[in-house]
């Protein structure tokens, strides 16, 4: 493997290593014992839009519908989602985001912040923030060609 490949290679393995750090830190500060997943599932429908089916979210997740019908169903029973019939598919539902679930979106973000504040005589933010449009279009390319 020649070097360029190597530091490739590094890169992932960093990525995933913060995610999974990271994971293990918003998790812990999560706000009435809901997990991870049920707050990415919000945080999606907020960032990208409500209105979709289960089997698109599901999607998004790389999981299978069933579980992505669990999680929405812990969201639901929360009053953070409403799963509505879909217009024109009768056999097929739709999520939407409801006020309590942005609020609780919200309040998880903001709980986040004072364990982050913990890093910051140990980051230089500025520099952080300079990589996230080259972080998101990685994504980006990485998204729209799932099927490698």
């Amino acid at each position: 493997m020649d070097e360029k490949n190597k530091l490739i290679f590094q890169f992932f393995t960093e990525v995933g290593i913060i995610n999974q750090l990271a994971t293990a830190i918003f998790q812990k500060k999560m706000p009435e014992g809901l997990h991870v997943s049920h707050f990415s599932v919000l945080n999606h429908l907020v960032r990208v839009h409500d209105g979709v089916t289960p089997l698109r979210i599901a999607n998004a997740f790389q999981v299978t519908k069933g579980t992505m019908t669990n999680t929405l169903l812990v969201l639901s029973k929360r009053n953070y989602i409403r799963i509505e019939p879909h217009e024109t598919d009768g056999r097929s539902k739709v999520v939407f985001i409801t006020d309590e679930g942005r609020a609780f979106q919200q309040k998880a973000i903001s709980k986040l912040f004072p364990a982050i504040a913990e890093f910051d005589s140990k980051l230089d933010w500025e520099r952080v923030i300079e990589i996230v449009p080259e972080l998101e279009r990685i994504r980006k390319v990485l998204d729209d060609n799932r099927d490698i």
